[in-house]
């Protein structure tokens, strides 16, 4: 890949470069309510949405907001006050780099000591290329520039560092599930071994992997040499998060991260239709909440920050599975704090 600056003008709609209109009104005062349960939680535990952009969540957007493109311009602000919130994750730096202006805005709208994953453009994370009409004819093929550390400085750390250092969090490298003969498992770890060997230091990085061939040994022996993090996920095609965190070296790092996306054998576009707008729990996922209860558990007893971000198809509603979960890791008397 030649060394330049990527440009995410490229986005459209939501993904537009954001400029800030001035707020119509101040956010209300905080359930007293949530403020009271977010105080009972262990302090290393970070909960959090996947993204923040949806007008149907009630419990968490109570103001007024003049347009749809104010709304998601500077709802952030709000989002970032909600008492069970002190992380979310940026994930349209998936779909194209973020720019500093990009960046620079968000920060504007963050308060201190809030922590922001973000997922590192799938230019970079994809072995190969999804079969999907986004890719056109790169469809299921190769890509040169898999873990290439320059261009991952120069398209993700570089606007960083220019205007995010202070909120920055987990940086996120999901790696979408390669068609099926497409896996070469050794040369997957060396790439890791590579990409981490000449990496910017001083971050935090979590690999997700979406194949269950890939969670070996040595990739997990690779991340634990490097300081990374596997991500613990709840995805359709994954382990139960019981079953990743009963393999050996799952948990390991300097840090936790748990991403609950989709039920087993679910399809995120039709969770999408069935769970619309997302104002309410539609399938409640009792196994998934008591995996995660013990992974913050076990988390808590090795004195380790944890990332919980909540995507609104696990159960219907990000906010609302957070909240359940909140209140079940309050009343679990084994949760360090």
């Amino acid at each position: 890949m030649s060394r330049r600056r990527y440009d995410s003008s490229r986005q459209l709609g939501l993904f537009e470069s954001l400029q800030l209109p001035h707020a119509t009104e101040t956010p209300l005062e905080p359930d007293p309510e949530l403020v009271a349960l977010a105080a009972r939680l262990p302090k290393r535990l970070r909960f959090g949405t996947t993204s923040w952009t949806f007008e149907g969540w009630k419990t968490v957007y109570r103001k007024r907001y003049a347009t749809k493109q104010e709304f998601v311009q500077t709802a952030l602000a709000e989002y970032a006050i909600h008492p069970l919130f002190r992380t979310v994750e940026i994930d349209r730096s998936y779909y194209a780099p973020l720019s500093a202006a990009d960046l620079r805005a968000y920060s504007e709208q963050l308060p201190e000591n809030f922590d922001c994953a973000m997922k590192v453009w799938q230019e970079i994370t994809a072995m190969v290329f999804p079969r999907h009409p986004r890719y056109g004819d790169r469809a299921g093929m190769r890509n040169a520039n898999f873990l290439d550390p320059v261009a991952f400085a120069e398209a993700v750390i570089e606007p960083i560092e220019h205007e995010f250092a202070a909120f920055i969090g987990p940086l996120i490298i999901e790696i979408p599930p390669p068609p099926a003969g497409s896996v070469d498992i050794p040369h997957f770890e060396g790439q890791v071994a590579r990409f981490f060997s000449r990496a910017p230091g001083g971050y935090r990085y979590a690999f997700e992997v979406r194949d269950r061939r890939l969670l070996t040994p040595r990739y997990l022996s690779i991340l634990r040499d490097y300081g990374a993090s596997h991500v613990f996920n709840y995805w359709s095609r994954m382990p139960t998060l019981r079953e990743q965190l009963d393999i050996a070296g799952t948990m390991q790092g300097s840090f936790v991260v748990a991403r609950l996306m989709l039920p087993p054998g679910e399809r995120y576009d039709d969770l999408k239709e069935r769970f619309s707008p997302f104002e309410k729990i539609v399938e409640p996922q009792p196994d998934m909440r008591s995996d995660v209860v013990r992974l913050v558990r076990e988390a808590g007893h090795r004195e380790l920050d944890t990332y919980v971000l909540v995507n609104n198809k696990a159960e219907g509603s990000s906010p609302l599975t957070i909240a359940a979960l909140a209140r079940l890791i309050a009343a679990d008397s084994e949760v360090a704090t």
